[in-house]
C-alpha cells in the first residue's frame, strides 16, 4: 500500500501509527499536545520510537460522547500541525476526520490519509472528496445503533457497504484500509469477540487497522484506568498481529513497535 511517498509492505511487516490529538478533550491525553511545540515535541519522540505514521486529530472522537466542533475550528486546529510535520519529518500524515471539508482542507495542507471513524456514512461528499484526490483512506466500522440482529454478520455486512460505497465513488482498493472500530457501538463483550474474529476483515484484501490504544475495553477487562493500559493495548497489538491486522494505531508506541516486531519474528517462521 503506497501512503504519500512511502510504500508498506502489509503482506511481510506491521506498522504503527502513532496517535498526535491536537485536542483539549480527548479521553486519554486531551490538553497535552494542542500547542504546536509541544506536538511537534512528541510526534519526534514517536518517529524516533519507530511510528510509521503521524495521525493527527483536531476534534475528539473517544466512544461514549464527544463535543461536535465547527469545521472551522477544527481545520484551524490541525492544518498548521499537518503544515508543520510535513516540513519536520520525513512520515506519512494522517488526519483523523470523518467530515469532507476538513478533509480537504487538510488534504491541501500535505495530509496522506484521511481516517475516517464513520467509513464515508456519516458525510456523503467524502467519499467523492477521496476519489478525487486520490489520497489513501482508513474505514472504520461504525454505526449510530447497536441495534444488532446477528453481530459479526452485521458487522461484516456494514463494512462491505462501506466498501461498495468506495467503489462506486471511483475510490481505487488499492489506497483503503479497513478498521474494525474496536469500541464504537459496540459494548465489552463485542469488543472481545469482534478481537478474537478480526480474521473477518482479511476477506476484501485489503489492509486491516487495529485501533484499541487505551480504550475502554481494556480498562473494563483489567479495571485499569486509561493511563495505565499500555499492557493491555500491547496484548491487543500481538493478537490483532496474528489474526492480519498489520497497522496498529496506539499512544504508546515504543511498547507496541517492540511488541508487533516480536510477534512479526515469530509469525514471519
Amino acid at each position: 500500500m503506497i501512503i504519500g511517498n512511502k510504500t508498506f509492505d502489509t503482506k511481510h511487516h506491521g506498522y504503527i501509527m502513532g496517535i498526535l490529538n491536537v485536542t483539549p478533550d480527548s479521553f486519554s491525553d486531551g490538553g497535552k499536545y494542542d500547542h504546536l511545540d509541544a506536538a511537534l515535541k512528541h510526534a519526534d519522540e514517536m518517529v524516533r520510537d519507530g511510528a510509521a505514521i503521524i495521525d493527527v486529530g483536531g476534534e475528539s472522537t473517544r466512544p461514549g460522547g464527544y463535543t461536535l466542533i465547527s469545521d472551522e475550528e477544527e481545520i484551524a486546529r490541525v492544518t498548521p500541525v499537518i503544515e508543520a510535520l510535513k516540513k519536520e519529518f520525513d512520515v506519512p500524515v494522517s488526519l483523523d476526520t470523518y467530515k469532507s471539508g476538513v478533509a480537504k482542507a487538510g488534504i491541501e495542507a500535505g495530509a496522506d490519509l484521511i481516517n475516517d471513524i464513520w467509513g464515508l456514512k456519516w458525510d456523503g461528499t467524502m467519499a467523492a472528496v477521496l476519489a478525487e484526490t486520490g489520497v489513501a483512506s482508513c474505514l472504520m466500522h461504525n454505526r449510530k445503533d447497536t441495534d444488532y440482529k446477528d453481530y459479526l454478520n452485521d458487522v461484516v455486512a456494514d463494512l462491505d457497504e462501506t466498501m461498495k460505497m468506495a467503489k462506486e465513488a471511483g475510490i481505487k482498493k488499492e489506497t483503503i484500509m479497513l478498521d474494525p472500530g474496536i469500541g464504537f457501538a459496540k459494548d465489552l463483550d463485542q469488543n472481545l469477540e469482534l478481537m478474537n474474529h478480526l480474521e473477518l476483515l482479511n476477506q476484501w484484501d485489503v489492509p486491516v487497522l487495529l485501533g484499541t490504544s487505551r480504550k475502554s475495553m481494556i480498562g473494563l477487562t483489567l479495571d485499569l484506568p486509561s493511563d495505565q493500559r499500555v499492557e493491555g493495548t500491547v496484548a491487543t497489538t500481538v493478537s490483532g498481529y496474528m489474526k492480519g491486522c498489520r497497522f496498529f494505531r496506539v499512544h504508546d508506541v515504543k511498547e507496541n513497535m517492540r511488541a508487533m516486531k516480536m510477534i512479526e519474528a515469530i509469525c514471519a517462521k
